[in-house]
């Protein structure tokens, strides 16, 4: 897949690969003596228009991202703009909206906007999708008082309150829409295994959808530190720091898919990391499945510049400079644009008892109010929720698509630079 970079007009001009420099036509010899032949005058060469392009397209892929997108962590540790902590009223709404959903009898993954009626706080959730897609990226909603409520009641109002921002996606083959991040005991050494269901530190990454929603339920005895950063300032960062990598985020990189993959399908994906479209710089990055794509012999070998590259990013998110760490607690509600930001967890430590344990209820959303992709920006559209939509198709609905060819083990090639770059324009 090529990601492109959208022109106002939405088309996609055609551009051709540069051509292999040839050596200049030699001038005629001088014939009689040598010395007393006046110098020949070189042939000038023709000027190439596909070769301005291409310089042209590498300048606009070096370019620097401005916005408010762009955010350093220590500028925003003491201000609220990205934080809405609820008011008692707002706190009623809530509870109003829960009452209807259970005096209509709507099951809970049936519950849309219409069930869940917020008649003020449906303003504020606008001004949330606002900054989520044009603003920082993030947004972090306090008090929730999720002690006072049932789980089931508690995943009501996280399903119905985020009902009003998108569309809920698929976040496995199995097509759970209302996840659970928790320790199941088991390790991310196991390839079925994805961060979520561990308690190990998830270094900084994006998720497979326009937007993550994270209720904290229950916090752990200790560690599970959140932190988020901006992932335009670690652009602009690579972009200062070693310009000549970020040809590299433009480029196809194997993803592993931790078993999620139906049968006949490949265990793996390949997409860019970076996206310019409409007007927006879109990031992807889990290193984690980076380098565990790396398990199959088919998928190209990772090039020493590819590692630093990596390594470049992981230094750029965890430095005090960029990240911001966020104080995620039981009752909130962390909000993530993946195109925009990325986040981490620390390791942690549970409690002993079963009903004290770390327990965040999880959500992909497809955000409403959310920026144009490219049409294939998530990969194949039988192996997400669809064109544009992002999340995990689940394994039934891949199997009724699923055509010859899909599957295989043949050697694939990274494309050519230049081909890569035709595709950005």
């Amino acid at each position: 897949m090529t990601c492109q970079v959208k022109q106002c007009a939405r088309s996609r001009p055609n551009v051709a690969s540069p051509r292999k420099l040839t050596a200049r036509h030699s001038a005629p010899q001088p014939t009689g003596n040598p010395r007393r032949t006046p110098p020949v005058t070189p042939t000038r060469r023709t000027h190439d228009p596909r070769e301005a392009t291409m310089t042209s397209v590498i300048k606009m892929l070096r370019r620097s991202y401005t916005g408010s997108a762009v955010w350093n962590g220590p500028d925003l540790a003491d201000s609220d703009e990205w934080v809405l902590r609820l008011t008692p009223a707002q706190i009623d709404e809530l509870e109003a909206a829960l009452r209807v959903v259970r005096d209509r009898g709507v099951p809970l993954l049936k519950v849309s906007a219409g069930d869940f009626p917020l008649p003020t706080l449906a303003g504020e959730l606008e001004r949330i999708a606002d900054v989520l897609e044009n603003g920082h990226g993030f947004v972090l909603i306090k008090r929730i008082p999720v002690e006072r409520y049932s789980r089931a009641a508690a995943s009501t109002i996280f399903w119905g309150l985020n009902q009003h921002l998108g569309t809920p996606v698929s976040q496995n083959a199995a097509g759970h829409v209302l996840g659970h991040a928790r320790d199941t005991g088991r390790t991310m050494a196991d390839p079925a295994t994805r961060g979520y269901q561990t308690r190990e530190g998830l270094p900084f990454h994006t998720d497979g959808s326009d937007v993550l929603g994270l209720l904290c339920l229950q916090s752990a005895r200790s560690g599970a530190r959140t932190a988020v950063v901006s992932s335009a300032a670690i652009y602009n960062a690579v972009l200062a720091r070693r310009p000549e990598l970020v040809e590299r985020l433009y480029r196809r990189h194997f993803l592993d898919r931790r078993e999620e993959q139906a049968p006949g399908e490949r265990a793996y994906y390949a997409v860019p990391l970076a996206c310019w479209y409409g007007g927006k710089l879109s990031i992807r990055y889990n290193r984690s499945y980076l380098e565990s794509a790396q398990r199959f012999r088919e998928v190209p070998r990772l090039e020493p510049a590819d590692v630093e590259l990596f390594d470049l990013i992981d230094e750029l998110a965890g430095s005090p400079e960029l990240r911001l760490d966020v104080d995620f607690e039981v009752g909130d509600l962390l909000l993530l644009n993946n195109h925009a930001v990325l986040h981490s967890r620390t390791e942690y430590e549970d409690h002993t008892e079963a009903e004290r344990k770390r327990h965040v209820l999880r959500l992909w959303l497809a955000l409403r109010q959310g920026r144009d992709l490219p049409p294939d920006f998530w990969g194949d559209p039988h192996v997400t929720g669809g064109p544009g939509i992002g999340g995990i198709a689940p394994r039934d609905v891949i199997a009724r698509q699923h055509t010859a060819g899909l599957g295989g083990s043949r050697r694939l090639r990274r494309p050519p630079l230049s081909q890569i770059l035709r595709g950005a324009v």
